[in-house]
C-alpha cells in the first residue's frame, strides 16, 4: 500500500527543473548520462548528484534478481507474514523512517549524495531523513546507540566507495517486501559509479540472527538529473488519505 500511495504521488507532484551547471550535454541540450565519471580533486570518482533506483522492482524484493536468501527460520517465518499481509505493518506507513537499504529504492523519492573529502552525506527526500557516512579516518564509537539508519564509516577501494555501518534497531524492513533484520544488522555497501549517469549499488547482508549467512545484492542507480529535491512531509499518516481523494 506505502509503495502504491508513493506512486501517485509522483505523479501528482513535480520536482523542479533545473538545468545544473557542470553537466556534460548531448548537442540536443540533454544530460549526457555516459559522459566519463566526474573526478574529486583528490583522484576519487565524485558520486554527487540526485540519484534513484532504476527499476522500482527492487522495493518490493531486494532479492528481485534470483538472489537466494538464507533466512533463519523464525526470519523466513517473518518474511512470509510480511508479503501475505503486503507490509501493512511497515514503520514507513506510520511517518517512521525506511532504514537501510530501503530509503534508496523508493523509485518515487530520489536522494542526494554530497561528497566532502570528511564526510559523505545522503539527503533522503522520504520524509526528509538523511544519512552521514563519515570518511575522516575515525572508528567506530564504544557505544554505538540503536538507531533507524545506523552509524556509517566509509573508506575508498579503488574506484568503489564502501560503507561500513552498525548500531542499527531492528524496526525498518529492509526492502518494503519485509525481510527483516535485528540489532545485530550489519551491512557493507559499495557504491561505484560507472559513468556520469549511472552507479552500481551492491550491498552484503550480514545478520546472523536473522539469515545463516551474509548475502549479497546488487541494484542500479542512475541519475536525476536536472532536478532537485521536493519538500516530502509525512504528517501522522494524513498524506496517504489526501493522495486516494479521501
Amino acid at each position: 500500500m506505502n509503495s502504491i500511495l508513493i506512486s501517485i504521488a509522483m505523479f501528482l507532484l513535480q520536482w523542479v527543473n533545473v538545468p545544473l551547471p557542470n553537466t556534460p550535454r548531448l548537442p540536443n541540450g540533454k544530460p549526457n548520462l555516459t559522459a566519463p565519471v566526474p573526478k574529486t580533486r583528490d583522484g576519487n570518482p565524485d558520486l554527487s548528484g540526485i540519484w534513484r533506483v532504476a527499476d522500482g522492482k527492487y522495493l518490493q524484493n531486494i532479492a528481485a534478481d534470483g538472489v537466494q536468501v538464507p533466512f533463519q527460520p523464525w526470519a523466513e517465518e517473518v518474511f512470509k507474514e510480511r508479503q501475505a499481509n503486503f507490509g501493512k505493518d511497515n514503520p514507513s506507513g506510520r511517518c517512521l523512517p525506511h532504514g537501510v537499504p530501503d530509503s534508496f529504492l523508493v523509485r518515487a523519492t530520489p536522494f542526494k549524495i554530497v561528497q566532502t573529502p570528511f564526510v559523505t552525506v545522503a539527503l533522503l527526500e522520504n520524509q526528509g531523513h538523511y544519512r552521514q557516512i563519515f570518511t575522516d579516518g575515525r572508528g567506530f564509537p564504544k557505544d554505538t546507540p540503536a538507531t533507524w539508519m545506523g552509524y556509517s564509516i566509509g573508506k575508498w577501494e579503488g574506484d568503489a566507495f564502501v560503507v561500513d555501518s552498525i548500531g542499527f534497531n531492528d524496526q525498518t524492513f529492509i526492502d518494503a517486501g519485509g525481510h527483516p533484520h535485528t540489532e545485530a544488522y550489519h551491512p557493507t555497501e559499495r557504491f561505484r559509479r560507472r559513468d556520469f549517469g549511472h552507479m552500481d549499488y551492491e550491498i552484503t547482508i550480514d545478520d546472523p540472527k536473522a539469515y545463516t549467512r551474509s548475502w549479497k545484492a546488487t541494484v542500479p542507480f542512475e541519475l536525476f538529473a536536472d532536478n532537485e529535491l521536493m519538500e516530502s512531509v509525512c504528517e501522522n499518516e494524513k498524506d496517504s488519505g489526501r493522495l486516494v481523494g479521501k
